[in-house]
């Protein structure tokens, strides 16, 4: 894993080398072990490297044999054994053991097609000198972020935005049209950014430039259609599942230094665990992290994982204080407000697994592939039961019940209003607008320009992703979520693994694998209450029983209860005080009264507080220009103190 930038002047102009070595040195965390500039007239690539196969020979930007194409490229192409194999039977010539050279030689053969043959994790940058053109091309399911900003002289990328920052001349003001959606999901799940004309290239999307064609950008992989049946029983199933796993994990494993592997004790985690342990010599090293407090403590399953495989385990415990501490440093990592808490602590474990190995394996992706979430029972639930309420009950007694339980107090309010009986069987209800953050109702409150919801509505991007899928509800949920929820998961990955100088490895997101899960009907899923049942019993064998039947917990992080406690300060701070209520984004007196009505227990308020705190941190870093590491410090004092 590494960081990469560069620059390409549209009008021939000469690179400033300055500007580029700025770039490239503030992805030092990226990638420690090297650095490398190249420059051929008006266009620019920048490098920072994490070695991790072929240490002495992989140094970028790295040139085509004849010069013909350079590439600054980070990811691991884990078929590139046999790529290589392949290339060097059709007469092509290695200089290097890694993987950036087959891109190369794959490009020389098959142009921009190369992306189609490679197996792997990948965000690079290729510039075909012949043809003066650029080739951006990003991972099909979004595991390597990449960003880039157009202005009328030139085109930047890079790894990170704050790469494309450090180049100037652009300069740091947020993206209004976003705030919605923010508030609403947590995250921005299309190309747009917190930056104003800063954007994503999104997953299985390639962008080119060149002089006699300008820009273009197009989609090259997507995700296949769902099955309602694939003519196998469910044991047929499982046992396929079980080996393309297993191949999944072995490809993962490439490579020239460790490789550990985060273990929180679920189901995705111990699975890749139990595979993986007989695939190398050695006892694997496990990490796990988890808080004091007992609503944020997994820590006694991850053991129970790591001594059912033998594994050298180590754990990391932290704490409120060490938590806030830390945010806005993470956030300066993040780019943009980190939507989930469990970011920091994946940045902690992150830290001590540097101490042992450069590279792990996760489990992220499993979730959204087997329905392990909650919300998709409960959706298919409401669904099911909504239709047969609908049918039965006349309309007017359906809104009749449902003002009633709109005007109960909040803790009835909370399930009642996530059930049949108040919500419509429209996917944008059902799905979305029940498991937003901020719903409609509250966005109309607490957004001075509320005007912006008629224009833009906070669901768009996700819903345009449910209409293009196919299959039922659960099959459209996941379509969604495997495009939208999970890219801003593999983006807090990327980052809080490479904010410690780390590479992380999603094996269940192999996209053969992926094609392969997404094809499995619905009910290898979910069947009744119970999620993953494909996967459980692909892994039956390998899971201690404890963690197989134990309750989701989803990594939680106690930080509503200590935005209820001393770290009120922070509520005081970031979201109540006047330097944020001073902004005009949002309405003072409706701040006030989430903050009053948390720490009360009138409300369960502490995912909004978070969001709104995260909102206000980020805009001290990237638009006031503050010092992410002084930013907590009168917080941490009063909480502290208190």
């Amino acid at each position: 894993m590494c960081g990469i930038a560069g620059i390409i002047k549209f009008d021939s102009g000469p690179i400033e080398v300055e500007r580029l070595q700025r770039m490239r040195d503030v992805l030092r965390h990226r990638g420690p072990d090297g650095e490398g500039l190249w420059i051929d007239g008006s266009a620019g690539l920048a490098h920072r490297r994490l070695a991790i196969v072929d240490i002495a020979g992989g140094a970028q930007p790295m040139s085509s044999s004849d010069g013909s194409a350079w590439i600054t490229y980070n990811g691991e192409i884990y078929n590139h054994p046999e790529l290589k194999s392949e290339l060097e039977a059709r007469g092509h010539r290695y200089r290097t053991r890694c993987d950036t050279e087959t891109i190369l030689h794959l490009y020389k053969d098959a142009g921009e097609a190369c992306v189609h043959r490679l197996r792997g994790m990948f965000a690079f940058a290729l510039w075909d000198r012949a043809r003066q053109k650029l080739l951006l091309a990003r991972d099909r399911l979004g595991i390597k972020p990449l960003y880039y900003a157009v202005t009328d002289h030139e085109l930047l990328f890079a790894s990170e935005i704050k790469a494309i920052l450090a180049a100037g001349p652009l300069k740091p003001q947020l993206n209004e049209s976003i705030l919605p959606e923010y508030l609403a999901t947590g995250f921005v799940s299309g190309s747009e950014s917190f930056f104003r004309g800063i954007r994503k290239l999104l997953p299985g999307r390639m962008l080119t430039w060149s002089r006699h064609d300008g820009l273009h950008e197009r989609r090259y992989w997507q995700l296949p259609a769902s099955s309602t049946s694939n003519g196998q029983n469910l044991k047929q199933v499982t046992a396929e599942l079980r080996d393309r796993l297993g191949d999944a994990v072995r490809s993962h494993l490439m490579s020239d230094v460790p490789v550990g592997l985060f273990l929180s004790g679920g189901i995705d985690s111990t699975g890749l665990a139990a595979l993986m342990a007989p695939m190398v010599k050695e006892p694997i090293k496990t990490f796990s992290v988890g808080f004091p407090d007992r609503e944020g403590n997994e820590l006694s399953y991850a053991r129970l994982a790591a001594r059912s495989i033998g594994s050298e385990h180590h754990e990391v415990v932290i704490t409120s204080e060490e938590f806030f501490r830390a945010l806005p440093r993470l956030i300066w990592h993040e780019d943009e407000p980190i939507a989930f808490p469990s970011s920091v602590p994946l940045y902690f474990v992150s830290a001590r697994a540097k101490k042992h190995v450069k590279v792990v394996l996760t489990g992220e992706g499993a979730d959204e592939l087997f329905c392990g979430y909650n919300r998709y029972r409960v959706t298919a639930w409401n669904q099911r039961l909504g239709e047969a309420y609908s049918r039965v009950v006349p309309r007017f007694a359906r809104d009749g019940l449902s003002r009633t339980i709109d005007g109960l107090p909040w803790h009835a309010r909370r399930y009642l209003g996530r059930t049949f009986l108040a919500l419509s069987t429209d996917p944008r209800t059902v799905f979305f607008e029940n498991f937003s953050v901020f719903g409609e109702r509250a966005l109309h409150e607490i957004l001075v320009d509320s005007a912006a919801l008629q224009t833009h509505d906070p669901f768009e991007d996700l819903l345009r992703c449910y209409e293009e899928g196919s299959g039922g509800i659960l099959d459209r949920m996941t379509h969604t979520d495997l495009q939208t929820y999970l890219v801003e998961l593999l983006m807090k990955q990327d980052q809080m693994s490479m904010a410690a100088s780390i590479e992380s490895r999603v094996p269940y997101l192999d996209h053969e694998l992926v094609e392969y899960v997404v094809g499995l009907p619905a009910e290898c899923k979910l069947r009744g209450w119970q999620t993953k049942v494909v996967l459980r019993e692909a892994l039956r064998d390998l899971i201690p029983a404890e963690i197989r039947t134990r309750r989701k917990m989803g990594f939680p992080v106690p930080v509503g209860s200590w935005l209820r406690g001393p770290f009120g300060a922070v509520i005081d701070e970031f979201v109540t005080g006047p330097r944020a209520t001073e902004r005009g984004l949002l309405e003072p007196h409706h701040l006030r009264r989430l903050a009053d009505e948390h720490r009360s227990g009138q409300a369960e308020h502490g995912t909004r507080l978070w969001l709104l705190t995260n909102l206000e941190i980020w805009q001290r870093i990237f638009l006031d220009g503050e010092d992410s590491e002084a930013i907590m410090n009168r917080s941490i004092g009063r909480a502290v103190a208190a």
